[in-house]
């Protein structure tokens, strides 16, 4: 049976002719000129402005922003235009709502859409009190940034522990990949927390397994270490300089002459205002790559920065000294 698309529009009679008039609500003049996704007016959709490339697949996880409103609200019900980026969320698990589910994977990578759900497409006949009313029709307007299709990682996460380690070690090493191109992806869009997410979840893989032989071993614990440098900065960039340290310090447990490493844990030490230590870890990164422009502009700004503070010390003893000298 077919949902009812609206309610009955409001009826008038003409005081002049006595014509019965009719008068149609917002949402229904809007649907006069959307397409009908279903075939059954469960799901209405207008394309403001038109995306590339093929449709977000079933199992993809989706850059969006997007805004519901109830119809006759100036304001949405709720927005994810507040956050500074967009949010990367998987179809099925975190996009919860069948509807927006539903209307994600007919939409393109840059693609901005309007869609209107009907109740058993979006909070069914008991609404959800008190935001929502019994039996409301919402409109969403959603806009599509970028999608990555993550059925390959899905299927493998779906594995229990045993089972994972009783895959191929190359099997693995291709899914913590995918994750690292999924993470670089996200981090190149300034999408720090799932870029973190992404490579978080890839060095939970590597840890989980149990190495067959000492070469294994080695294997799982240098294909760790991209991750763990990843981490260092994409903490660094979400400004939790605690974290980046702790990162990149296991970055060097790998590799205990690793530039990378090295500069990352001078960055954290800088952030955390402990020059010392930044510059004993600058120094030995220096002492790698004596021409990196990264690392001797840090090495400039840390002497700059250390020259400020012993400048504030000078003051604050002058100014202690004076005082004493006054009381006397």
């Amino acid at each position: 049976m077919c949902t009812v698309l609206f309610i009955i529009p409001f009826v008038f009679r003409c005081r002049v002719c006595g014509r019965t008039l009719t008068q149609r609500t917002p949402f229904q003049r809007l649907a006069r000129h959307m397409q009908d996704i279903l075939g059954n007016g469960g799901i209405r959709k207008e394309v403001v402005r038109e995306g590339e490339g093929p449709l977000v697949p079933r199992d993809a996880s989706v850059s969006v922003h997007f805004s519901g409103f109830l119809e006759y609200a100036d304001q949405p019900f709720e927005s994810t235009r507040g956050s500074k980026f967009p949010k990367m969320m998987k179809l099925g698990k975190d996009v919860t709502l069948w509807g927006l589910d539903i209307s994600l994977r007919t939409m393109r990578r840059g693609e901005f859409s309007r869609f209107l759900l009907q109740p058993r497409y979006a909070y069914g006949e008991l609404g959800c009190p008190p935001i929502i009313p019994p039996g409301a029709t919402v409109l969403y307007e959603v806009q599509v940034f970028d999608y990555l299709d993550s059925a390959k990682v899905d299927e493998f996460f779906a594995l229990s522990l045993e089972e994972q380690n009783l895959v191929p070690l190359s099997k693995l090493l291709s899914v913590v990949e995918t994750e690292r191109s999924f993470g670089n992806h996200c981090f190149n869009k300034s999408y720090y927390e799932d870029a973190k997410d992404r490579y978080k979840q890839a060095m939970m893989l590597l840890r989980n397994r149990e190495p067959a032989d000492e070469e294994e071993r080695k294997r799982v614990e240098e294909a760790s270490l991209p991750f763990l440098l990843n981490l260092s900065l994409t903490y660094l960039r979400l400004e939790k300089p605690r974290k980046a340290l702790q990162f990149g310090q296991s970055a060097l447990e790998i590799s205990p002459r690793n530039t990378k490493a090295l500069f990352r844990c001078g960055q954290a030490c800088f952030e955390m205002n402990d020059y010392e230590k930044a510059q004993d870890y600058l120094t030995m990164a220096q002492a790698r790559k004596p021409f990196d422009t990264d690392i001797n502009n840090l090495l400039r700004k840390l002497a700059h920065r250390y020259n400020e503070e012993l400048d504030k010390e000078k003051h604050m003893c002058s100014k202690m000294f004076s005082a004493l000298k006054f009381e006397k």
